[in-house]
């Protein structure tokens, strides 16, 4: 069952539209479905908003200490409340998967994303869940720090957003713990061919 659900990006409007802050995208999402506005909470370092579903408590919350501290904000709010990480889903930017695909899992190790390291540092604990939300690579090692921090082409941002819808979706399993049935949903990533269309009755017969 997650209980506090991270968004991971950097804050202003400069980085807004970055592909760094996909993380950022999804939380927005939820915060709208779930109707929970986020509001900025120096307590924890991050805008946060707390709502309940089904009867549970549920945080969301957006460091907004830059991405390389995001584990400052994520770990001041789980400490108080006594979450523990397993009860956490970060969701963030992955180089490693094309746009419009996303992936659930659970534990492991950064990759070199560096809100993530620095979460584990500050919860202990790689055994949270992440949501990765593909961005695609440039293709060269050297290029990474400007491709995150750029604005995606139109067709991916649309890719990306699709990818984001369906793991919308899969909130309610998300949250009552069902992770196999989120899992199923946020993992299919091309929606079914439609069928074409039966022929009318009242069409001329093939020449």
């Amino acid at each position: 069952m997650i209980k506090l659900i991270v968004g991971l990006g950097n804050p202003g409007p400069d980085y807004e539209d970055t592909r760094h802050n996909a993380g950022f995208w999804w939380v927005d999402e939820v915060s709208r479905v779930l109707k929970a506005p986020m509001t900025l909470d120096r307590n924890y370092f991050g805008t946060v908003a707390r709502t309940s579903v089904n009867g549970q408590n549920l945080w969301l919350l957006e460091p907004q200490t830059f991405m390389n501290l995001s584990g400052k904000s994520v770990g001041a709010l789980a400490r108080f409340f006594k979450i523990a990480p397993e009860h956490i889903l970060v969701a963030h930017d992955e180089l490693d998967l094309p746009p419009g695909e996303v992936k659930l899992k659970r534990a492991g190790g950064h990759a070199g994303h560096n809100g993530l390291r620095d979460i584990h540092s500050q919860l202990g604990s790689p055994d949270y869940w992440r949501l990765r939300i593909g961005i695609g690579h440039p293709g060269d090692k050297n290029e990474v720090a400007n491709w995150v921090l750029k604005k995606p082409m139109l067709d991916d941002r649309i890719a990306i957003d699709q990818g984001l819808d369906r793991a919308l979706k899969a909130l309610p399993h998300l949250l009552a713990g069902e992770m196999d049935k989120a899992t199923v949903l946020i993992h299919t990533s091309k929606p079914p061919r439609p069928k074409p269309p039966k022929p009318s009755a009242d069409a001329p017969p093939a020449a």
